[in-house]
């Protein structure tokens, strides 16, 4: 049994290896302790996936639901967990210092912020604010013996202006005020990746987009690949099918369902 600060340490070091981290993306304990049988090294939550599984939509999970989920999948398994906390659930950095504080108490390796304010007439941050707010996040993260991997993410490419040049001019602020890993999603371009890599100087995550390989991404110098929501989607996407074809009245469905139980039973055992 490793302690929190020894899968912390890991998960850092994992950025640092010469292929890129591959960090799925469970939303559940069942889902977390299979993709953890399969062998990947390390896992994160996933925002838009668990409150799918609460039956919403993205962004309507709570701090204390968010932060509850994410103690129950660190406990679950035991490869190292880092947490999708959307905007830290707080504008000020007061706000955001105190969620990543009770990331560390959930037993976390890593967590995330985000300069996303989910506000429609201003939904990025101010430049000075969302670096004065990465920087409490980073403080709250490392101020103890556990030094959990703050990652922080520019969120213009979705929800502001798409400009490249304003999202590394934000990686790069986010670097200076010590954030250990850096990612903008909505990033699907090897060239501009690349730009991203070479304009910063500590490890890029990136989201997993259609028609991108490990690969190719390894090439361009990422350091983490995850996959946000779309394992999740993935299967949903079997449910509705399955259930479609019930209603049609056929059962083919159940060949699925025997490789279903097949790798359930091998992740929890029996």
């Amino acid at each position: 049994m490793t302690t929190q600060t020894d899968r912390a340490a890991t998960f850092l070091a994992g950025h640092r290896s010469s292929s890129p981290l591959l960090m799925p993306n469970p939303w559940d304990v069942g889902s977390a302790r299979l993709l953890e049988s399969l062998g990947f090294e390390a896992l994160a939550t996933t925002s838009g996936g668990f409150a799918a599984s609460l039956g919403r939509t993205d962004g309507s999970v709570t701090r204390e639901e968010a932060l509850a989920h994410a103690e129950a999948l660190a406990a679950a398994v035991s490869v190292p967990v880092s947490a999708d906390l959307e905007n830290c659930f707080a504008d000020a950095p007061s706000g955001v210092a105190a969620t990543v504080e009770a990331a560390v108490s959930a037993g976390l390796a890593g967590c995330s912020v985000e300069d996303f304010s989910k506000d429609p007439e201003r939904p990025i941050y101010e430049l000075a604010l969302a670096t004065d707010r990465v920087a409490a996040a980073v403080e709250a993260a490392h101020r103890g013996p556990v030094h959990l991997v703050l990652t922080a993410r520019a969120e213009n490419l979705l929800h502001g202006p798409k400009d490249l040049d304003e999202t590394i001019a934000r990686l790069q602020a986010y670097e200076a005020a010590g954030a250990d890993v850096l990612m903008a999603p909505g990033l699907s371009d090897l060239g501009d990746i690349a730009r991203v890599v070479s304009s910063v100087g500590r490890p890029v995550s990136v989201i997993a987009v259609r028609g991108r390989t490990v690969a190719e991404l390894a090439d361009a110098g990422v350091a983490r690949i995850s996959v946000g929501s779309s394992f999740a989607w993935v299967a949903m996407a079997a449910l509705a099918e399955a259930g479609a074809e019930l209603r049609a009245g056929t059962f083919t469905y159940s060949e699925r369902a025997a490789a279903g139980r097949a790798a359930a039973l091998a992740a929890f055992g029996g």
